[in-house]
């Protein structure tokens, strides 16, 4: 297990930042990189059909190590790390954490009073960034506990075990990694994808979710003459948001609260592009929000002379009404963790996942902790003993599915 922060910061140092403005697949080259060096590592364990598909979706295969009729499971995290911020991460840190500040470099720290979690973490040994880029714990720490988790099943044979199935997705982060994903191919009963938060994390309810993209077109005049002949399309952006429910936004909900998240705005007064996330667990909440938003459109189109373009388009679903016909592979994974003495702290996703999609496409996939905080940013750490528990769950899922 011990090699698991070898494992992890080899992995970190490969940029694998996706780019949803990319029309390949991958959308970024590094991510096919640290699929070969993966690919490579597989094949040095001793995997079976190991591959890398056009695509950039990596495959391989554990064999089963007992006669008996054991159910084939898969084991899934994807390669990318969000785009918000720099991929490439040469100078993590590692910290014997006492408490207190956590120094990232001259500019940033990580602190007890902006980071509550720190306070439950003293003892422990945290890898943080060094405040220039993220660190990818989201989802590296998930490659590093799978490939831990084979080696080591792979060095201790008298654990026995089923066939177990390994699937690194590229660009997760940019709601694209269960597209081009072969389920058929891949021959998991189920799966779980290791791309969870904090230690104990177990999930099998998300966000159904939607995409809004808004193109407003304006009229330009010069200021000094344009009195009733001006249309100022970030004025109607502005009022736009404005008639959306102001506490639905994710700095003001939690748990099964959705939200209109704008993501992103640019424009003048001639043109504004405006993009929205919708977000909520229920299917009739949800859309309701969708046609919320397009009642603001038409009443906006009507007030101004139909100058606003909108496109609303589904994303994924809640995976729950996928998961629960096959509730017992959450009782496999609440009764290994309880095994490891680890409290299992099932609650909703608020996010995305690959298993989502899965789910829907006919591999019921829940999700489990990876371990990490704070992700997408400067400030996110994960404490090696996490991974180091991930992977061992992984360990214990596989030994209790030959005992159920």
């Amino acid at each position: 297990m011990d090699k698991i922060i070898e494992r992890f910061k080899r992995y970190i140092a490969v940029d694998t930042k996706s780019d949803p403005d990319s029309e390949t697949v991958p959308s970024t080259k590094g991510q096919l990189e640290l699929g070969k060096l993966l690919l490579e590592e597989l094949n040095e364990l001793g995997l079976k059909n190991v591959i890398q598909d056009e695509n950039g979706y990596l495959y391989g295969e554990l064999p089963a190590n007992t006669a008996e009729e054991v159910p084939t499971i898969g084991l899934i995290a994807h390669l990318d790390t969000s785009p918000d911020l720099a991929g490439q991460v040469l100078s993590p840190q590692i910290v014997d954490y006492q408490g207190g500040e956590i120094k990232l470099n001259d500019q940033y720290s990580l602190t007890p009073d902006e980071f509550p979690a720190l306070e439950k973490l003293k003892g422990k040994k945290l890898i943080t960034t060094d405040g220039t880029t993220l660190l990818g714990a989201d989802d590296k720490a998930g490659i590093a506990e799978i490939m831990t988790a084979l080696d080591y099943l792979i060095s201790n044979p008298e654990i026995k075990h089923g066939t177990i199935k390994v699937g690194f997705t590229p660009d997760e982060e940019i709601g694209r990694g269960a597209d081009h994903f072969d389920i058929e191919a891949f021959g998991a009963d189920f799966a779980y994808t290791l791309d969870g938060g904090p230690l104990g994390e177990l999930q099998y309810e998300n966000f159904n979710a939607a995409s809004v993209d808004l193109k407003i077109q304006g009229k330009n005049v010069h200021p000094g003459t344009a009195k009733n002949m001006m249309v100022n399309s970030i004025k109607i952006a502005m009022e736009l948001d404005s008639m959306l429910p102001a506490a639905e936004v994710p700095e003001h909900t939690a748990d099964y609260e959705g939200f209109y998240h704008l993501i992103d705005i640019e424009g003048s007064v001639d043109y504004t592009e405006m993009s929205y996330i919708i977000r909520n667990f229920s299917k009739e909440e949800f859309t309701e929000k969708k046609a919320l938003m397009q009642q603001v459109v038409d009443f906006l189109n009507n007030k101004y002379g139909e100058r606003i373009e909108v496109k609303i388009e589904d994303s994924y679903y809640n995976m729950k009404e996928k998961i629960e016909p096959h509730f017992e592979i959450i009782k496999l994974a609440e009764k290994s963790m309880e095994d490891l003495g680890i409290k299992a702290d099932i609650k909703p996703i608020r996010g995305g996942t690959d298993g989502a999609k899965l789910s829907y496409m006919g591999l019921p996939t829940p999700n489990i902790f990876a371990g990490g905080y704070n992700f997408h940013g400067r400030f996110e750490f994960i404490p090696v003993e996490n991974m180091k528990r991930a992977a061992e769950l992984i360990v214990k899922i596989a030994e209790n599915a030959v005992q159920r």
